[in-house]
């Protein structure tokens, strides 16, 4: 499997079958435009961070992913076979909240229905009424909006996605290469099913080129805990990063300096409460192929050597935007 981003060179055909994505240069909506580019259907995208210097943004028309036009968001679907959907926010932000993020996805679903579309797939979490969370909560509320939207759907719930320009794992591995110390919260003992991205995309692709209506998780080959996925990223990147455990608190407190440090939401409280729930592994076969840890062994010089912003990929320095894809 290729590791390297994909770049696609020839313009799809006049004739293509056209769906939209939203946040095509956001980062699991890249991936799977880019499959779909290879598959030789047109893409169009909805997002508020286009991106003209991106390798596929000239064969993808961008569009604002503006949920107060609801008028505009039919004409940019208009046409569109299967709408790829990864908008969400990850935590709240200013009046962006959770409960704002539901009803824009509501809204963009009942724009694709109005604009005749075929088939929505829908990105969700996995154990989505596992968790009392907000974040739960919305993600199963649009399941249910979903469901009853008359469209052909497929929703997949991935567990935790991991790759080129992931968050989680991605800034683990930077705080083991920055710092003397890395605090385990708790007993470390909750578990982790990670999704290689390029794997996820894949299983969305296809889920979009079915009929049937189907929710699915998207989860890899392998389990570990918190403490074992931790040792990985250390032994892999060939760190001497002390590993300890500490109580959750104090784990958040040294998570909001760091966070202070770098300009970034590192971890919010209620994503930690979660992670200790064991709700990031599935109970399906696996759907991924590709390991981590062969993964790691391909890519531990470049894990970790940039921190990745959540803050500077959704929320540009001039304000919150109605954001793109965090999944």
């Amino acid at each position: 499997m290729s590791t390297g981003m994909t770049t696609v060179k020839d313009q799809a055909p006049s004739d293509a079958v056209i769906d939209v994505v939203t946040g095509a240069f956001s980062y699991s909506g890249r991936f799977i435009a880019a499959q779909l580019l290879e598959r030789g259907r047109g893409v169009r995208t909805l997002t508020n961070h286009p991106k003209p210097d991106d390798p596929l943004a000239p064969q993808i028309p961008t569009y604002p992913l503006n949920f107060e036009d609801p008028l505009a968001l039919v004409a940019a679907l208009k046409g569109a076979d299967t709408l790829y959907n990864t908008y969400w926010v990850r935590a709240p932000h200013g009046s962006l909240t959770h409960g704002v993020a539901v009803e824009n996805t509501k809204q963009l679903i009942e724009s694709a229905r109005r604009a005749g579309l075929r088939r929505i797939v829908q990105t969700s979490i996995a154990n989505p009424t596992a968790s009392t969370t907000s974040y739960y909560r919305g993600k199963a509320a649009l399941e249910d909006a979903v469901r009853s939207s008359g469209l052909s759907y497929a929703i997949v719930r991935p567990t935790l996605l991991f790759g080129e320009g992931d968050v989680l794992i991605n800034n683990i591995a930077w705080l083991l290469r920055h710092l003397p110390v890395f605090g385990i919260p708790g007993d470390g003992r909750y578990r982790l099913q990670p999704m290689y991205v390029r794997d996820h995309a894949a299983l969305l692709v296809q889920a979009g080129t079915e009929s049937s209506d189907q929710i699915v998780d998207s989860a890899g080959p392998e389990i570990f805990t918190f403490v074992e996925l931790v040792q990985l990223l250390r032994r892999a990147m060939r760190v001497s990063t002390a590993v300890i455990h500490m109580p959750p608190a104090l784990a958040m407190l040294g998570a909001n300096i760091a966070g202070r440090i770098t300009g970034d939401m590192l971890l919010t409280r209620d994503e930690l409460d979660d992670l200790m729930r064991d709700v990031l592994i599935s109970h399906e076969p696996a759907r991924g192929t590709t390991r981590l840890t062969d993964w790691l062994r391909v890519h531990r010089r470049d894990v970790g050597r940039r921190y990745a912003s959540e803050m500077e990929r959704h929320y540009p320095r001039t304000g919150p935007v109605l954001g793109d894809s965090v999944r």
